[in-house]
């Protein structure tokens, strides 16, 4: 199944989309996002039971939000695991190409997440290095800590996709951790749905693209992860507790704008698409904070 979140004039909540028409879409009622995965199984039926009895709706008739408006805590990131954008990055300072041996985790303050579909605030006083990051994010399902890599997949509810957007002078400017430029408000477009881990055959085949003003910035797949899904889950929850409904954004492919020559940005006007093949498509505009 695939589940929105939803607001309009009239309502507002968790919805699903009606397969075969990806323009309708059913409420379930009584339930938000976050509460439906953690019922597991008895939320996937209550979904289910809402699809058959209807009503149907048009999705042109409300306003998608991010899929989980609220996040509990930070979404969890991983920098530089697809190896073309590890070298990009290395080549830029000039260093030697050195893939990581051990995921490199951070984190996203939850007031980052906007909708699928909503305005990226960007302000000239805190950066004008405002950059792109298609990525392909997961939805932690149940709990769990020292997940071994057979098990891992179980723990997963579904899949979405991010942007990472990131201000990459703030980013140098705090001492080259990636926190605070990552952080600010708006710069976690998510959606524009969560698609259940049984309707992706193999997440690990995914392509990822992103467009800046229809020009294609970014294409990958994947397949190219350094660390895969399994790993990501089995290295972070080590002696972490994963919940239910977290958030992994798990990497961005090459053709950032900082690593360009010469390097390019986001800017008020601008339009941005991330989109992973098969789960779904953002589009935001960029607009002054």
């Amino acid at each position: 199944m695939r589940f929105i979140t939803y607001s309009s004039d009239l309502d507002s909540g968790l919805g699903v989309l009606v397969p075969g028409e990806p323009d309708l879409f059913v409420p379930v009622p009584g339930l938000a996002m976050l509460g439906l995965i953690r019922l597991g199984e008895e939320g996937l039926k209550r979904a289910h039971d809402a699809l058959m009895a209807g009503p149907k709706r048009s999705l042109a008739a409300v306003t998608l939000l991010a899929p989980i408006p609220e996040l509990r805590r930070n979404v969890f990131c991983l920098g530089w695991n697809y190896a073309e954008h590890s070298k990009e990055a290395a080549h830029l300072r000039g260093q030697e190409v050195k893939l990581p041996e051990r995921p490199v985790f951070f984190t996203k303050a939850t007031t980052t997440v906007n909708g699928p579909y909503s305005d990226i605030p960007v302000d000239a006083r805190v950066s004008e290095q405002n950059d792109w990051e298609v990525e392909l994010g997961v939805i932690i399902g149940t709990v769990g800590k020292n997940i071994p890599r057979e098990r891992a997949l179980e723990h997963v509810f579904g899949y979405t996709v991010i942007n990472d957007v990131s201000a990459r002078d703030v980013q140098t400017a705090h001492g080259k951790q990636f926190f605070k430029g990552k952080s600010l408000d708006g710069y976690c477009p998510m959606g524009p749905c969560i698609v259940t881990r049984d309707e992706v055959l193999d997440p690990h085949a995914l392509p990822l693209r992103c467009r800046v003003n229809g020009e294609l910035k970014q294409e990958g797949n994947t397949k190219d992860l350094i660390f895969d899904i399994p790993a990501i889950i089995t290295w972070l929850s080590l002696g972490l507790t994963l919940l239910p409904g977290d958030v992994i954004a798990t990497g961005t492919p090459s053709g950032v704008g900082f690593a360009r020559n010469p390097p390019e940005y986001l800017w008020p006007g601008d339009v941005v698409e991330c989109e992973v093949e098969g789960i779904g498509l953002l589009r935001n505009r960029i607009v002054p904070a």
